[in-house]
């Protein structure tokens, strides 16, 4: 089981803050995680419908698109940021 955690105006389309799920066997990267959810329904397409400005965080380290999942108990998808 995996945790899915949403952050800004990716958890506002998705419609959830958070949720568990069971990643298929062939969803080995984030590049492939980004395309499996858009699959998932409306609020996720809408969400990662530009998959490259989408920031990722694999238990709390970010990561690049092409990283593996290995085995993360937690990723963190978020748009990305500004400061000021």
């Amino acid at each position: 089981m995996t945790k899915l955690v949403y952050f800004a105006w990716v958890r506002e389309r998705i419609g959830v803050a958070e949720e568990d799920i069971i990643l298929p066997e062939n969803v080995t990267d984030i590049a492939g995680l980004l395309r499996f959810l858009t699959e998932r329904g409306e609020g996720y397409e809408a969400a990662l419908q530009e998959p490259e400005i989408i920031r990722v965080a694999l238990d709390r380290v970010h990561a690049e698109h092409d990283a593996p999942l290995d085995g993360a108990r937690e990723i963190a998808l978020f748009p990305p940021m500004t400061g000021g």
